[in-house]
């Protein structure tokens, strides 16, 4: 019982720390909670969670805040995510659902986030080794000229119009393209965009027709450089100016800060754990990788077509962060981006 009062104890600490930004003493705990301990018994369950490392008193306050060990106790242990009001799930969906194109589904929803949680918000692009072809189409524009359509399962399109060797206008050009349709879409549907441009390249060798193999021939190295044409790895970032608000929070100036939020090869690191865990990733404190983030904290997610995670998304704050409210954000987010992703 002892145990779990002082995890109650610790709830009421965290809670009342992120609603003040003040040092939380024990009368206060006794107004502001029904915790049914005389403050005697709440002074000495302070006390063990002090020791334990899970608060600690700033300065020579007489109150306590938590430390990154007592947030991640409250995130692993205690924080129930706070569920979504169905308006907010509608305005989330309906302001995504307009997305016209890859680059504006990651712009609004990284403009989204940072609205949603008033935090920076980040979100990465989906990574082009994790992604597969889900479409090819070959449409003639004239009787030498061939457009090759090329759509990824993370909303990629790529698009390139080519030179026909043969006239595809006439009869024999129908069947001709049609075939080479279905030729390079048997070897690249489905597959890895790696594993779809070796595919290709091979292809043509293994045709005997001289105008399919001609012509798949142009068609293959066309899509075979799209696929190795590889977008680098990068974030979207917004709502840096969100750090103004917490500038007193952090335990050096914004710098270190901001410059690690440049760090892009951290932040892809960060926010591939989410994707690699296919669920909630919380990052307290010192357990972010970089000096400059110790006194940060990262909420992040996954999102992917499917069963595949193809990228991470999340937000950077100070550690006296609401968690719950936060967690319950990024996750939806991340399931609407996906499901964008999915159609």
């Amino acid at each position: 019982m002892s145990e779990e009062r002082r995890l109650q104890v610790l709830r009421a600490i965290v809670q009342d720390y992120v609603d003040t930004s003040e040092p939380v003493g024990s009368k206060a705990l006794l107004d502001r909670h029904h915790l049914g301990v005389s403050a005697a018994t709440i002074r000495n369950d302070m006390a063990a969670l002090e020791e334990d490392g899970l608060i600690a008193a700033p300065h020579t306050s007489a109150g306590r805040v938590p430390t990154d060990a007592g947030y991640r106790v409250f995130v692993d242990k205690l924080a129930a995510i706070k569920p979504m009001s169905q308006a907010e799930r509608r305005a989330i969906g309906q302001f995504l659902d307009g997305a016209v194109d890859l680059d504006d589904v990651v712009d609004r929803t990284v403009r989204l986030l940072s609205t949603l949680t008033r935090q920076v918000a980040i979100v990465q692009y989906p990574s082009l080794t994790r992604s597969s072809v889900r479409h090819i189409e070959l449409v003639p524009v004239a009787a030498d000229r061939v457009l090759v359509v090329l759509i990824t399962t993370t909303g990629r399109v790529e698009q390139r119009i080519v030179a026909s060797p043969v006239d595809l206008l006439g009869p024999a050009g129908e069947g001709l393209l049609a075939r080479v349709r279905a030729e390079v879409g048997a070897v690249a549907t489905g597959a890895l965009l790696a594993d779809a441009a070796r595919g290709l390249s091979a292809l043509p060798a293994r045709l005997a027709d001289g105008d399919e193999a001609r012509l798949t021939g142009v068609v293959a190295a066309a899509l075979a450089d799209a696929l190795v044409e590889e977008r680098e790895e990068r974030v979207v970032i917004a709502g840096t100016s969100h750090l103004a608000r917490h500038g007193g929070e952090f335990t050096t100036s914004l710098g270190p800060v901001l410059e690690a939020l440049e760090e892009h090869v951290v932040l892809l690191k960060l926010l591939g754990t989410a994707s690699e865990q296919g669920s909630l990733a919380v990052h307290i404190g010192h357990e972010n990788p970089h000096a400059g983030l110790h006194s940060t904290s990262m909420v992040a997610a996954g999102y992917g077509s499917g069963s595949d995670l193809v990228a991470g998304l999340g937000v950077v704050g100070p550690t006296r962060m609401d968690y719950p409210t936060t967690m319950a954000a990024v996750r939806a987010v991340a399931t609407y981006v996906s499901r964008i992703l999915d159609r």
